[in-house]
């Protein structure tokens, strides 16, 4: 259910962006009596620009959104499905663990999903041993837990960090190629430069686009992340509790 629902919250998403692109579209379309600026669709204005900033810094700027696109829903559908109503099984475990003992307590978290119920069934399988023995191994499956968590956001963090970069160097190149045209003609004239100056500045404005985009996706996953760690160290405290009461 919860896979679903991601799903479905993921595509809602593309929905709600491709209306957002078709009603400016559409609105563009309606303006055919305005000046010839007006009368191209966003899209075709997006485009323009596009190939007016030159296909190699602006394909890898491209692809650099796309990648990071494409693992921040990654990353959003594995942390929505890893969420757990904490209380709920704390709740669950605990009442399996009064009345059946530690093997009903297991069986709630063999049927629970997320990384809370995997901690609990890791504490709960070493409870035989010592309450030493599962709270080492909670620790280690947590940190376990962790990691995979964390999966892939590097290389969000990375294409956040290189588009920009990109859109800078772009810009560089194009006024390096603008005072090249200077030196060769050897007068000053704005109508000279200004089409690669243009050109430059481009690169800069997509390069800075797509870092925004990413870092909002990768702020929302980091939040995300961080909550699901903190609902993972209370329950860690609390299984380790219940098992000493469970032994007492």
């Amino acid at each position: 259910m919860k896979k679903l629902s991601s799903i479905l919250a993921v595509g809602g998403l593309f929905v709600m962006s491709t209306n957002t692109v078709n009603a400016m579209a559409t609105a563009a379309t309606m303006l055919q009596d305005a000046p010839a600026e007006a009368e191209a669709g966003f899209t075709q204005v997006l485009k323009e620009m596009f190939i007016q900033g030159g296909a190699g810094f602006m394909g890898i700027v491209l692809l650099c959104l796309i990648l990071g696109l494409a693992v921040a829903i990654e990353r959003i559908i594995y942390l929505n499905m890893a969420t757990t109503n904490t209380a709920k099984l704390r709740q669950q475990v605990e009442d399996a663990l009064a009345s059946g003992g530690v093997e009903a307590a297991k069986e709630v978290c063999r049927n629970t999903k997320g990384p809370v119920a995997s901690i609990y069934y890791q504490g709960l399988d070493r409870a035989g041993e010592s309450i030493e023995s599962a709270e080492k191994a909670v620790v280690a499956y947590g940190g376990v837990q962790m990691g995979q968590l964390e999966k892939n956001v590097s290389w969000l963090s990375l294409f956040i960090a290189v588009a920009p970069m990109l859109g800078f160097m772009g810009t560089v190149i194009g006024m390096i190629q603008a005072f090249q045209k200077i030196s060769a003609v050897g007068n000053l004239s704005a109508s000279l430069i200004a089409g690669d100056i243009q050109v430059a500045l481009l690169t800069t404005v997509f390069g800075l686009i797509t870092a925004i985009i990413l870092q909002i996706f990768y702020n929302y996953i980091i939040a995300k992340i961080d909550s699901i760690v903190n609902d993972m160290e209370d329950s860690s405290i609390v299984l380790i509790d219940m098992l000493v009461d469970h032994k007492k």
